[in-house]
């Protein structure tokens, strides 16, 4: 990323928020590009305080996201948002063509500039160059709408189209241009416009947006067709890869033949034994009378 041109101290909000919306618009930042305030300061030479409020202002318009903790973040507008994007410009230049006494106010002195941005936006787009193409149409627009009394009306539609550009740039770089993708009704909406000819302002805004639809049509079609997986080549049969064979187990010894344990032999049971008769009652002994004294020896 390299600064446009030399930036000065006068009005350095406004010309670092300029000089990255023409980086983003030229698909030097890409979408879902981060960046800090420290980076941008270090990159232009500057102090944190006006690159800081450059990127909210950024981020107001739609252009960056902004994280608490990563910083700031080139916006990834989806196909969805840019469907969107083209409905509200319709919806909103057909509500002005209305009642445009009241909401639009032509200046003719104006209107010579706004022919020579439509020719030179058609011509860039018919010879490919995206970037002169780009810088062309955004002048255009933000002219037209300078005949637009609500100036917050001005300002809305100035930037949806910048948010549309940063959404279909990158898109553009990578597919290439052609009739079918970009829209060349820049002159007969400014004849439409100048000659206050509200049926072909409808006519032209109508062409604009159903244009803007089928491009979002081809590129959610080309998506679908990326996401989706593709049939099998029945004339190719895949080859199977190789597997590995298994290892061969080693052979395990049998466990050597364990003899079977003997039957125990049934013992006999042992014989009841015998009564044995009670021993006979033997009787008392009779009592012995004890033998008389001897007697003693003679004196």
């Amino acid at each position: 990323m390299s600064p446009s041109g030399g930036v000065t101290r006068n009005t350095l909000r406004q010309q670092i928020a300029d000089a990255l919306r023409d980086e983003v618009l030229a698909g030097r930042l890409p979408p879902g590009r981060e960046f800090t305030v420290k980076q941008i300061a270090e990159q232009y030479g500057v102090s944190a305080t006006p690159v800081r409020e450059a990127l909210f202002d950024l981020s107001a318009q739609g252009l960056l996201a902004s994280d608490q903790h990563r910083g700031f973040q080139v916006r990834e507008f989806t196909v969805a948002d840019y469907r969107a994007m083209a409905e509200a410009r319709v919806l909103v230049v057909e509500g002005l063509f209305r009642n445009p006494a009241e909401r639009v106010a032509v200046r003719p002195e104006a209107l010579a500039s706004i022919r020579r941005r439509a020719a030179e936006a058609v011509r860039a787009a018919k010879g490919g160059d995206l970037d002169v193409l780009i810088g062309y149409d955004l002048r255009f627009w933000r002219e037209l709408g300078q005949f637009v009394l609500n100036p917050y009306v001005a300002d809305f539609l100035t930037r949806l189209r910048v948010q549309a550009w940063v959404f279909a740039v990158h898109r553009l770089r990578r597919d290439g241009m052609d009739e079918d993708v970009l829209w060349f009704g820049h002159e007969d909406l400014v004849e439409a416009i100048s000659r206050s000819d509200h049926e072909r302002v409808h006519a032209a805004m109508h062409s604009y947006y159903a244009h803007a639809l089928a491009w979002a049509d081809r590129l959610e079609a080309r998506a679908a067709e990326v996401d989706a997986p593709g049939p099998p080549d029945s004339s190719e049969v895949p080859e199977v890869p190789n597997v590995p064979e298994a290892a061969e187990v080693p052979n395990v010894p049998e466990a050597p033949n364990v003899p079977e344990a003997a039957e125990v032999p049934n013992v006999p049971e042992a014989p009841e034994a015998p009564n044995v008769p009670e021993a006979p009652n033997v009787p008392e002994a009779p009592n012995v009378p004890e033998a008389p004294e001897a007697p003693g020896p003679c004196a």
